[in-house]
């Protein structure tokens, strides 16, 4: 009989970000290796969108108790910091529940750019958060280091990320007739995502698309009449864009992974971005992209990267390792 994984999240199934693609990818896999992946999530509850950032739901989480014990779920994995998983923590702790928990975002950088809060007051509260968990799952080794250096100490361990590599594949790269280079950004439009640097590339010739969407799309577009804003793209439609980009470009600062690499290089598509936890845990500098403190000096390397060896180093990153790691690190409750 199947075990079942019970996943608390404060993301709606149907959002596109990292946390929600890691776990539908998993899902067939968990469901090959013997396991049931369920959800509590801001769909069986009330909630609001947050103010100033819509795409983040603040959830009332009323009966979460009573939800919980409904699952009847082998392990608990509490895979967000915000109004459901603390209600999830709470109520498990009080019970005595072993669970586990993830750390996807660098949330007190996220809300020290969006809304002005002290990092010293949010990394308290995510030490908090986090204590009790049985296992804490974060993107890569690097991550594991700057949770150590803010105070964790539990088990912290690296959790990978994968591509689906029949859906992110170069084959799709076609002739254009856009300029030359073609840049590409594609992620949430937010302003912690730095996308501004992105739009400030001084490249007469090139073409800069950004794909996404987000509460920041529409300011960036009256800022940026240059840059092509092509919105939300899924599937074959966003691998098209990876496979014709010359360079991805990836400007984050506070992601601690950026499923969106290891997408464009799956495509064949070298990366320039900053030297910061994501790209340094991911790139191989001067053979799958080009780290640097001045975006365009990194753009200028990836562009004289050959594409059939970014594409062949990238087979690295598979779901099924991603699962592996999550399967091996769940805690029974």
């Amino acid at each position: 009989m199947p075990k079942t994984i019970l996943i608390v999240t404060d993301n709606l199934r149907d959002q596109v970000n990292g946390v929600v693609t890691t776990f539908k990818s998993i899902e067939t896999l968990a469901s090959d290796s013997g396991y049931n992946i369920v959800y509590l999530d801001p769909g069986q509850f009330s909630y609001i969108d947050c103010p100033g950032y819509p795409e983040v739901k603040l959830s009332f989480p009323r009966s979460m108790g009573k939800k919980i014990e409904a699952m009847d779920a082998d392990y608990i994995h509490i895979a967000t910091e915000g109004p459901l998983g603390f209600a999830a923590r709470v109520y498990c702790d009080r019970k005595g529940y072993k669970y586990n928990t993830s750390y996807h975002t660098k949330f007190p950088e996220f809300l020290k750019e969006l809304y002005g809060i002290p990092i010293k007051w949010t990394y308290w509260y995510v030490r908090w958060f986090h204590k009790h968990s049985g296992r804490v799952l974060t993107t890569t080794q690097t991550m594991v280091g700057d949770l150590r250096n803010h105070g964790f100490t539990g088990d912290v361990v690296p959790w990978t990320r994968g591509v689906d590599r029949t859906v992110f594949k170069s084959n799709l790269r076609g002739k254009t007739i856009a300029g030359r280079p073609i840049l590409l950004s594609v992620g949430r439009v937010s302003k912690e995502k730095g996308i501004d640097d992105f739009c400030e590339l001084d490249w007469p010739s090139a073409t800069k698309i950004v794909v996404g969407d987000g509460p920041y799309r529409k300011e960036l577009a009256s800022k940026y009449p240059d840059v092509i804003f092509a919105g939300v793209k899924k599937g074959s439609s966003l691998a098209e864009y990876y496979a014709n980009a010359d360079v991805f470009v990836f400007t984050s600062r506070t992601d601690t992974f950026g499923i969106v690499i290891i997408e464009a290089l799956a495509c064949g598509t070298p990366v320039a971005g900053y030297p910061v936890p994501g790209p340094i845990d991911i790139l191989e500098e001067g053979v799958t992209g080009s780290m640097n403190t001045d975006l365009k000096l990194a753009v200028q390397t990836a562009l004289t990267l050959d594409r059939k060896t970014v594409k062949l180093n990238s087979k690295k990153w598979t779901w099924q390792s991603c699962w592996n790691i999550f399967k091996d690190n769940l805690v029974e409750k």
